[in-house]
């Protein structure tokens, strides 16, 4: 018995709440900094706050990935993991740059700091189900496809969260001034729309996309060839959470191998969040290091935001329309390569552009590296995995998203304030070497139904 094969605008509208998901993440990416900046925060000390996303990525989501394979109920396996992350993280997103209101209890930079950690936590807790009802609900000749497109309304979802302040501001007229210790209004309502989005976009998931039960599971086990056998009452048995650790120890022999790749592509994705708008702010504008709250300093940082959206609608349109077509022809793997060492060529140019706008050629560059980070190695991956296994150890590999975030995290400001002389523009160089070396770590992967893709 095989899956049936999904339309295009079925697996669109399995995949479409991780537009409003994504619109979040490039809110944060993009502003996180320059918001705590804005309430405080040395630019050596940014690594340090943002290592919360990380840490809530390598608690969460292999504890949601554990429980939403063994959740079932008339609301489906991944259906109320999508919703409840998505409202916690609405949340987050609409008093994370209003963090001075509570300025008569806490000291604002906390309150910030302790909103990025719940945005993240609940992003963690809507994202993970989604890559498991990629490989839940697709057949193995759909999954790179269905990656890929999950991959444009990633980006498309990115574009719109990345550019919303600067659209605010430079066409509706907006201010994006404010008084030294506030947030600029333009900032505080683009994370309101997101949040409104998000939610918005999760429940067009919840109500187009049906789950398949566990006995119809069950039987597209003999569909995938290369996994080890599972018995159809395995679906029924109910793990335990401490199996985490067994199942690490016993991860896919490609996931082992797809980890290196992983580690040096998120080194590179984190300094180049992390110290974008820093990097740009002195290196492009000219201005002082310790400048975070002049008008020029907001300009540079609205401009991050339309980079951040360039290379994110980059990779919407490469996932959609060109990844699949050149995975069939050369391989995910070479494809995985090729891409991560254009995304590391682009992230070393930065340095020798001559002005702002040269930088989105860089950023292009970086888009094409973006698409197939979020689709390759998810695609790779899921042949390896049995599908009782898919929540867990998707939320697994997630580890090796994270531990080179949480490593770049604790040495990256160190590293930009004694070693590049408080420069963040070499940190954006150290990314993308990063790249070039998770390319090379590419061809060491065994991907078992590469043919198949």
């Amino acid at each position: 018995m095989e899956k049936r094969r999904l339309s295009f605008w079925e697996i669109w509208n399995m995949s479409f709440g991780f537009l409003g998901i994504q619109m979040g993440f490039a809110l944060q990416n993009a502003n996180a900094s320059r918001i705590l900046q804005i309430f405080g925060a040395d630019v050596h000390e940014l690594s340090w706050f943002w290592i919360i996303a990380p840490l809530m990525g390598l608690i969460v989501q292999p504890i949601i990935g554990h429980y939403s394979d063994n959740t079932w109920s008339r609301f489906g396996r991944r259906k109320p993991f999508f919703l409840v992350g998505a409202v916690l993280a609405s949340v987050g997103l609409i008093l994370m740059p209003q963090a001075d209101i509570f300025i008569a209890v806490l000291p604002a930079l906390w309150v910030g700091a302790g909103m990025l950690m719940i945005m993240d936590a609940s992003f963690n807790i809507a994202m993970e189900p989604f890559r498991a009802l990629v490989g839940d609900n697709l057949r193995t000749d759909q999954r790179t496809a269905g990656f890929s497109i999950q991959t444009a309304l990633i980006g498309f979802g990115a574009v719109i969260g990345s550019w919303m302040p600067y659209v605010l501001t430079n066409w509706f007229g907006i201010s994006n001034e404010a008084a030294p210790g506030a947030v600029p209004f333009h900032l505080t309502l683009s994370f309101i729309i997101g949040a409104a989005i998000l939610i918005l976009s999760i429940i067009v998931t919840l109500v187009t996309t049906k789950e398949y039960s566990p006995t119809e599971l069950a039987n597209f086990v003999d569909e995938n060839v290369h996994q080890e056998p599972v018995r159809k009452e395995e679906f029924a048995e109910k793990a335990k959470l401490t199996d985490i650790f067994s199942d690490f120890a016993k991860m896919p022999t490609t996931m082992r191998q797809l980890s290196w790749v992983q580690f040096f592509s998120w080194f590179g994705l984190f300094g180049m969040w992390v110290f974008t708008t820093p990097a740009i702010a002195h290196h492009i504008y000219g201005l002082p290091l310790t400048d975070t709250s002049s008008k020029a300093y907001q300009n540079a940082g609205d401009w991050v935001g339309v980079l951040f959206g360039v290379y994110n609608l980059v990779s919407a349109l490469i996932a959609l329309f060109f990844l699949p077509m050149i995975a069939k022809k050369i391989g995910r793997k070479s494809t995985h390569a090729m891409s991560l060492i254009i995304g590391g060529i682009g992230l070393i140019s930065v340095y020798f552009m001559p002005d702002k706008n040269w930088i989105i050629l860089s950023m292009i560059c970086v888009g094409v590296a973006w698409a197939s980070i979020l689709a390759m190695p998810y695609a790779i991956l899921a042949g390896s995995i049995t599908p009782k296994k898919m929540g867990v150890y998707m939320g697994i590999f997630n580890f090796f998203v994270v531990i080179p975030q949480i490593i770049n995290a604790l040495i990256g400001g160190p590293i930009v304030k004694y070693l590049y002389g408080g420069n963040a523009i070499y940190a954006l160089i150290t990314s993308g070497v990063s790249f070039i070396i998770a390319a090379l770590l590419v061809y060491k992967v065994k991907d078992v139904d590469d043919i198949k893709s």
